[in-house]
């Protein structure tokens, strides 16, 4: 188990990052504020940073340099390996993944390649660019998913079905850029959290299934209260069940993730055995709000969210 309680803190001070630019700035600022408040609990010297598209302000307010820096930033610039270049040059240590791992894992064509490669089964899939999708242009037959190859918390997500009368509202109005488009797989959601502060040390904490009345984990699932349904642990067979946390550990160390992560699968049950398990998409930046699904996966291990963001600091390490 990775997750270890800190009888004797290193560090000092915190500098947490918040808000960005992305369609997610308003969830980034709940993790962001949330982590804050729990380092202060563990006695921690904390700054709170409200991150704009302006590097020279970011770098001013980085002028004095903590300790660490909590990335709490999501989406677009604080996700894809941009700010972690940033913090690389100057030579600070971060929580989460180094700008590698954030980029390649912000790329779900290039993410699912990577982790197939390590033996994990992936959904059919391809990218489109926006022309293609806006011409509808889609060489796949409904059910499909249509999703932005480039944005996280399910943002602008379509699942496609048979005489679909959505679907030239969708195409048209596409303005996401380059586009996955892959097989829709009906069944069950599920999720699995890993840590881990070394290559050597890593392991996933437990498999999490999703419900949400609208059929889907969309973004309101996600961070409205009472979006979703959280069963943990996840009500499977045992060999789904350890395929997936299996599998969540291969796809982090495939990506060249570090900290923690969290990795989503869809679970046809219609079919036998794991057949039937299929990979989506690695977060590098998970949610830290109190609808989370990653510190909700902690309190089943027994961290309190507080211990948890604790040990997200102090493993923090530079990339550079």
């Amino acid at each position: 188990m990775p997750l270890t309680k800190i009888e004797t803190p290193k560090v000092k001070t915190v500098a947490v990052l918040y808000g960005g630019w992305s369609k997610e700035q308003d969830v980034s600022r709940a993790s962001g504020k949330a982590c804050a408040q729990a380092l202060r609990n563990k006695g921690y010297e904390v700054r709170e940073i409200e991150v704009e598209a302006d590097l020279k302000k970011l770098l001013n307010d980085l002028s004095d340099l903590p300790d660490v820096v909590f990335n709490a930033l999501h989406g677009t610039g604080g996700e894809d390996g941009c700010i972690q270049g940033v913090l690389d040059m100057l030579g600070v240590p971060y929580t989460h993944s180094g700008r590698l791992a954030s980029a390649l894992a912000m790329d779900k064509q290039r993410a699912k390649l990577t982790v197939e490669k390590a033996g994990v089964q992936v959904a059919e899939g391809l990218v489109l660019s926006a022309e293609d999708i806006r011409a509808g242009n889609i060489p796949l037959d409904p059910p499909y998913v249509i999703k932005p190859n480039h944005e996280g918390s399910s943002v602008g997500v379509f699942i496609i079905r048979e005489g679909d009368n959505r679907l030239n509202t969708v195409l048209k109005n596409w303005h996401f850029g380059e586009a996955v488009v892959e097989r829709y797989i009906p069944g069950r959601e599920l999720t699995v959290s890993v840590a881990g502060s070394n290559n050597n040390d890593i392991s996933a904490l437990t498999v999490t299934e999703i419900t949400s009345s609208s059929g889907f984990y969309d973004y309101d699932a996600k961070y409205k209260e009472g979006g979703s349904i959280h069963v943990v642990p996840a009500q499977v067979p045992a060999d789904v069940f350890d395929t997936a946390m299996d599998w969540a550990v291969k796809s982090h160390k495939a990506l060249g993730c570090q900290g923690v992560t969290r990795t989503d699968f869809r679970y046809d049950n219609s079919q036998s055995g794991t057949s039937g398990l299929y990979y989506l998409e690695t977060n590098t930046q998970p949610g830290m709000t109190s609808t989370s699904l990653v510190p909700e996966q902690a309190g089943y291990a027994g961290f309190s969210f507080d211990d948890l963001v604790q040990w997200m600091v102090e493993t923090a390490a530079c990339r550079s």
